[in-house]
């Protein structure tokens, strides 16, 4: 069997102004991809696995008939990025909130792992957070025995 491709994550957020919403993700890291972009959408990436599409509140709802809820309200999600170093947490939610973004939960550490999360211009909730896998593997087996 040949190998298959890796699996990618799309991730459609509804967002009220896509212009500052692209450079809100900008500014925390993602880059634009143009391929995927018209006035109504605009694609930004993470990582080679990790894309980002906003969609005007327009175009989002000619996917769905469902009513898209104001995320400063409600959740529906949680959404997680992992970095490589509790300081790569700090500086991507730091550039989150230099960016318009707020934090709405407090810091998290466990020792082992450590996270803090930020809030988009459209309230979508993003986790970000550090794991030493050794160290979680290690706690893990503990609490077990």
């Amino acid at each position: 069997m040949p190998d298959a491709a890796p699996k990618m994550i799309f991730v459609n957020l509804p967002v009220r102004d896509l212009p500052a919403s692209i450079a809100f993700y900008e500014a925390v890291g993602a880059v634009r991809n143009n391929d995927f972009a018209d006035a109504t959408t605009q694609m930004v990436s993470f990582s080679d696995a990790i894309h980002v599409m906003l969609l005007t509140h327009e175009r989002f709802s000619s996917f769905t008939p469902r009513k898209i809820p104001d995320a400063h309200e409600t959740a529906q999600v949680l959404l997680a990025l992992s970095e490589a170093s509790r300081a790569d947490v700090d500086a991507t939610t730091e550039k989150a909130l230099a960016a318009g973004g707020t934090e709405p939960n407090p810091r998290q550490d466990h020792g082992f792992m450590y996270g803090r999360s930020f809030a988009d211009l459209d309230g979508h909730i993003w986790e970000v957070a550090w794991m030493d896998m050794e160290a979680a593997m290690a706690t893990h087996e503990a609490a077990a025995s």
